[in-house]
């Protein structure tokens, strides 16, 4: 057998064939956030912190008919912000950084969602997260957003395990092939949102179960 990859506890050819499963099951993966815009996709997703998609979506279905540009929202002010989400967790701390967000996007970058990291981040309630989502998902980079479900996965199958979000991050980057790095995100998000879930795993139908290295899965 050959040997698993230097910090991975699965070979290169499990890790090609463990992609290779999930992009047949799902050939283009997309965000389950909704949006039309770069702009869209960076406010849902700073409205997305320690919220569901779901909730998230519900808020912007109210707000993005009535502000969906730097300007609008601005216009809008914090408290006009706050009663389209004020549904969604710590929407007092999001309005805020969003309407600082859009002041920033106007004053130095035209309005425009800038697409450079440094830029990105230096955007109020944007981190290195935020700013991976909005490089892969607006501008196609092959960059790696590790969220909880990420994490999880990478922990439990052994394709990337690492203590910290960014060991994780710098581990998929370095060891996901080339041909799946811009779908890997979305595939291994849906994988832990929809399978490999915190609590009660559905390790039966799980297409990479013999692939992956979890002591504790589920008994079929």
């Amino acid at each position: 057998m050959r040997r698993p990859v230097r910090g991975s506890k699965l070979t290169r050819e499990e890790i090609t064939e463990l992609f290779t499963r999930l992009r047949e099951l799902n050939p283009k993966p997309v965000t389950e956030l909704l949006y039309n815009s770069s702009f869209e996709l960076l406010v849902a997703v700073i409205l997305s912190a320690q919220a569901t998609d779901v909730g998230v979506n519900k808020a912007t279905r109210r707000l993005y008919p009535v502000a969906n540009t730097p300007k609008t929202i601005l216009a809008l002010g914090e408290d006009g912000l706050k009663r389209y989400i004020n549904s969604i967790g710590l929407y007092n701390a999001k309005a805020a950084n969003v309407i600082a967000m859009c002041r920033l996007l106007l004053e130095h970058h035209e309005g425009e969602v800038p697409r450079t990291r440094e830029a990105l981040e230096a955007l109020p309630g944007v981190g290195r997260k935020t700013a991976n989502v909005v490089l892969n998902t607006a501008f196609g980079e092959p960059t790696m957003a590790v969220d909880t479900h990420i994490f999880r996965v990478a922990n439990r199958t052994g394709l990337a395990p690492g203590k910290s979000v960014r060991a994780v991050e710098d581990k998929l980057v370095k060891f996901v092939p080339d041909e799946f790095l811009l779908d890997a995100h979305h595939w291994l998000i849906l994988h832990g949102r929809y399978v490999c879930k915190a609590r009660s795993p559905l390790c039966g139908p799980c297409p990479i179960r013999d692939l992956c290295r979890w002591p504790d899965k589920a008994i079929e």
